[in-house]
């Protein structure tokens, strides 16, 4: 049986070229227009399409390997969080619209920035006193900055974990990783942030993904 474990995903940038066009009024794909509906759009979706590689592999990964303590809690939920610039963490599954994303662009994801690190504070908090002492908090992101390092482990302590293989990789190889990893089922290792080496030589480049057919063959 897996032991407790939760996750924490770092967002997508919100004010890049694939955010600008999801946010266009001229768009016509499908996501955008959900986006531009009064209910809007999925979380999740958003930002996979707007980050592409790295924020899907985060997510497939997080929802593939998720372990939360209580499956009924709605506080810890799927055990998936993501990190936003100006709501604290978020399901996957929260719909949000064409002015909240646009909100989220405007915002300064930064230690310092009151209006980012005050709501992830406070739903980091909620979620420490349910998720319990003994689950972990794995934090799918960048852990050399404080921007989200700061802010959680003064929450979480010890109990924040991140992938060590994430050592020495860009987003695209992290994204690429934990495809992989989700695909095949074997979970990465990971290790506290708190005193962590966090720097390193850029690991070997991974081989291409494989698609359809040829991906599930032995």
């Amino acid at each position: 049986m897996l032991s407790p474990r939760i996750f924490l995903l770092s967002p997508a940038n919100c004010s890049g070229t694939r955010a600008r066009q999801v946010l266009s009024e001229n768009a016509a794909f499908p996501l955008a227009v959900e986006l531009r509906s009064r209910r809007g759009a999925m979380l999740g979706d958003v930002f996979a399409f707007v980050s592409g590689l790295y924020f899907r592999g985060k997510l497939t990964y997080a929802m593939r390997f998720a372990a939360p303590p209580e499956l009924d809690n709605p506080i810890i939920g799927c055990g998936v969080h993501i990190i936003t610039p100006s709501t604290g963490l978020r399901s996957p599954d929260t719909y949000v619209t064409h002015k909240a994303l646009r909100a989220f662009a405007d915002g300064d994801v930064h230690q310092d920035n009151v209006r980012y690190r005050v709501p992830l504070q406070k739903d980091a908090r909620a979620l420490s006193g349910e998720i319990g002492p003994e689950c972990d908090v794995v934090l799918l992101g960048s852990v050399a900055s404080p921007k989200y390092v700061d802010v959680l482990t003064a929450i979480f302590g010890d109990r924040l974990r991140f992938p060590i293989d994430f050592v020495g990789r860009g987003d695209m190889s992290r994204g690429g990783l934990l495809l992989r990893k989700a695909r095949e089922g074997v979970e990465l290792p990971y290790g506290p942030v708190v005193g962590a080496v966090l720097h390193g030589a850029r690991p070997p480049k991974l081989p291409p993904l494989m698609r359809g057919r040829a991906a599930n063959l032995p």
